[in-house]
């Protein structure tokens, strides 16, 4: 039967007692659900057409007119277009706290956009990455980056804590990490996860951008077939949206302090090791910057988000961007799995954009002020 994993990512992470969220074609179900039936294996539908769930919130919305960035509706997803027509026009309007500059070119030949966030106030500031959308079906997290944005923007005068924030640092945010991806799950396939480089051998397209990076590269968690969600690439840094981040971090590893990572969905905040059952070197202050995280982020509507080391808290996968930038000398290293735990997975609704990025908001400040406040 062929099935499309939500989660766990791979088959090879399902045991006994794992729960496990799957797509199923129509036709297939009619197999599937007998057959879970008569090997006692409980299931619930969660959502029981989904093609209606899609239109439901892909239905083909005017194109709308964003003159002005007061106009932008950030409770809603935006295509990739739409994306990069907010940023230039972001770059245009706050100049004195953004720069927009390309790190690189997608496969596709799509740039790579990253906004450089904050106030020119010192020669040298740290700086902290944050990337969203690495997973193209995973919407909320450019969602999220976009808030980020706007919420920086908008408080920056009124809040004392933005206002520490971008005047002591710098933030560089990448609302769309894998480009093609993106514009693909946006045009063909809304469940589209991988890169679109073509594989020469096989029929199937694209590289699990969260398995290409150089640390215990295709180990444990990661496939070394083409077709596989979770496949890792002809070698690390095959995918040059992976290759121009890894680049780009790699120049700036003395000023970057902290990387972010937003993908959905399971509401945990993970930290390295994700490629082995092992303690980092400071994992106590790693350790409580996620716990006050984890709380601040509950205090807005009581989402309660599991943290902790990424192998042991969701499951061991090498080639992540997490543990590499960790091993390259960033001190706090952080992947924030959002909204939710599976009642509607990819598919989550625009009505909840604005709850799930405001209490996201809060964890990611939490995390920054920790930052400043050097525990290292």
């Amino acid at each position: 039967l062929q099935v499309d994993l939500w989660q766990p990512s791979s088959t090879s992470y399902i045991a006994e007692g794992t729960v496990t969220d799957l797509r199923v074609p129509h036709n297939t179900s009619q197999l599937l659900l007998p057959s879970l039936q008569q090997t006692n294996i409980p299931y619930t539908i969660l959502i029981s057409d989904l093609q209606k769930a899609i239109e439901k919130q892909s239905g083909r919305r005017p194109q709308r007119n964003r003159r002005s960035l007061l106009e932008y509706n950030y409770e809603v997803y935006h295509s990739l277009d739409e994306i990069q027509n907010w940023m230039y026009h972001l770059n245009e309007t706050y100049s004195d706290l953004i720069h927009m500059f390309s790190v690189g070119k997608s496969y596709e030949g799509r740039p790579l956009f990253v906004l450089k966030l904050g106030k020119r106030s010192q020669p040298y500031k740290k700086a902290v990455w944050i990337d969203c959308g690495i997973h193209a079906r995973e919407w909320i997290g450019p969602a999220f980056c976009q808030w980020f944005v706007k919420e920086a923007l908008q408080t920056y005068q009124t809040d004392p804590a933005m206002r520490k924030m971008l005047t002591q640092l710098y933030f560089y945010i990448m609302p769309v990490f894998n480009v093609d991806g993106y514009h693909f799950s946006w045009t063909y396939d809304r469940f589209w996860r991988k890169t679109r480089s073509k594989n020469s051998r096989f029929r199937c397209h694209g590289v699990d951008a969260n398995r290409n990076w150089k640390v215990k590269w295709c180990d444990e968690g990661a496939s070394l077939h083409p077709c596989d969600d979770t496949y890792c690439g002809p070698f690390p840094e095959s995918e040059p949206e992976v290759k121009a981040v890894a680049h780009f971090l790699r120049r700036h590893r003395k000023q970057i302090k902290a990387y972010l990572s937003f993908h959905a969905y399971a509401q945990m905040l993970l930290y390295p090791y994700s490629y082995k059952y092992a303690t980092i070197p400071n994992f106590s202050c790693v350790e409580s910057a996620a716990y006050n995280a984890v709380n601040a982020l509950q205090s807005a509507y009581g989402i309660r988000y599991r943290y902790g080391p990424a192998s042991s808290t969701l499951y061991v996968s090498s080639g992540s961007s997490m543990d590499w930038a960790y091993k390259n000398g960033i001190p706090y290293a952080f992947a924030f799995e959002l909204r939710d735990t599976g009642h509607f997975g990819f598919l989550l609704p625009e009505t909840l954009i604005k709850p799930t990025c405001t209490e996201t908001m809060l964890a990611v400040k939490n995390i920054t002020l920790h930052l400043l406040k050097k525990c290292h």
